[in-house]
């Protein structure tokens, strides 16, 4: 079972960059990187709510889960 990160699908449905997502959210660019390439082991819920607002989405919209 996993985690998919849906970072580059939102950003590219935006328009925004990484770098201005992480301006916007206030996390570095190394850490939203992690996220986006799925290396991430955990993600806190105050950053996990300022990407959704930063990217007017919700939690599933960012996260889902897939088994195998």
């Amino acid at each position: 079972m996993s985690i998919q990160v849906h970072l580059d699908r939102l950003l590219a449905e935006r328009g925004m960059t990484l770098t201005e997502l992480a301006d916007r959210v206030g996390v570095t660019v190394v850490n939203l990187s992690i996220l986006k390439n799925g290396r991430a082991r955990a993600i806190r819920f105050s950053t996990l709510t300022a990407l959704c607002e930063a990217l007017d989405c919700q939690p599933g919209d960012l996260l889902s889960h897939r088994r195998g």
